[in-house]
């Protein structure tokens, strides 16, 4: 039995993560703190929330005595808590700053005063930026882009460095574009379907020949489940699919699944510093033991479907 504290836990990864690991480990007592900012959400945990292995603490990564009271009372910390989205980002980067630097750094410490058994963070493949060809391994140099990916490049050096310095037992995990239910609808394909759900258009930036390597939410969770209990320390995971597809290609299948033309495209005004391709490799998690099980159309459809039927869900967030 392990007792977890998962930050970020009402955001879109977090809440999958931890309704998945209820399931699997039934055992297993989960505290989840998040700020509940704009994107964090309690309705993404309405149907776990009286499980007596699940408790929920509402409070800031930045807060010192906060986190490392929680931290004292559980094994393991998972870091989910993050500023995500890229245009946000460049709007106003400071927030991006705090919660994935600073928050990051003082969730670390903590964890490291009450002497926890694992800590693993939870970042992102944009943090090596783009790639013309090829796929990038763990061990590339990080060139990010966006103050969204030079924050979480941060955060990840910084877990590095208490595995360097401390030898605290730190994994990082970099995943490609999670998809899935319960995703905020700023992101590219629940902001696409619930437009299309709503008769609007679906703003398509430049060319739309960006590609993304799209990867679905319940696969991502089992692969840090097994890198929870699997994984080395001091390591770093890529998490990815192998589904590169151009933003053009996916906008064309969630039209194709909602049954609409290309008519509700509309190409908008690229966004700055807009990243070509982001690939990882991911033969070390393969090593490991874990493929992703969800075929990419099936999944996409499932996901489509989930917000035909749970308007109740975002129709209040948009």
């Amino acid at each position: 039995m392990l007792r977890l504290l998962i930050t970020g836990g009402a955001g879109f990864i977090g809440s999958n993560f931890i309704r998945y690991m209820l399931k699997v480990h039934p055992n297993y007592k989960i505290i989840n703190l998040d700020k509940l900012t704009y994107a964090g959400n309690l309705d993404n945990l309405k149907d776990i929330e009286k499980n007596p292995n699940y408790s929920f603490i509402k409070g800031d990564i930045c807060d010192t005595s906060l986190v490392l009271k929680l931290a004292k009372e559980v094994d393991v910390v998972i870091n989910f808590a993050a500023e995500s989205h890229v245009d946000r980002s460049i709007e106003s980067p400071d927030e991006f700053i705090s919660t994935n630097i600073f928050g990051t750094n003082n969730l670390l410490k903590s964890a490291f005063d009450a002497k926890i058994k694992r800590f693993i963070q939870i970042s992102t493949d944009e943090t090596y930026g783009s790639i013309e060809s090829g796929s990038f391994k763990e061990t590339d140099s990080l060139f990010p882009n966006s103050p969204y990916s030079a924050s979480k490049a941060s955060g990840d050096l910084i877990a590095r460095s208490y595995w360097k310095t401390y030898g605290f037992p730190v994994i990082v995990t970099r995943s490609t574009n999670n998809f899935g239910p319960y995703q905020y609808p700023e992101k590219l394909i629940p902001l696409f379907v619930t437009n299309v759900l709503e008769n609007k258009k679906v703003p398509l930036y430049g060319d739309g020949l960006n590609v993304r390597d799209w990867l679905y939410v319940k696969d991502n969770c089992e692969a840090i489940d097994l890198i929870l209990h699997k994984g080395k320390e001091g390591e770093i995971y890529n998490i990815g699919a192998k589904n590169e597809l151009s933003n053009i290609e996916i906008t064309k299948m969630v039209l194709d699944v909602l049954g609409k033309d290309e008519n509700f495209i509309e190409h908008v005004t690229d966004r700055p510093g807009h990243d070509r391709r982001y690939s990882v490799d991911i033969l070390k998690i393969k090593k490991l033991g874990w493929n992703p099980q969800h075929d990419f159309d099936e999944a996409l459809k499932l996901t489509v479907n989930w917000y035909k039927d749970n308007k109740w869900w975002w129709e209040k967030l948009k």
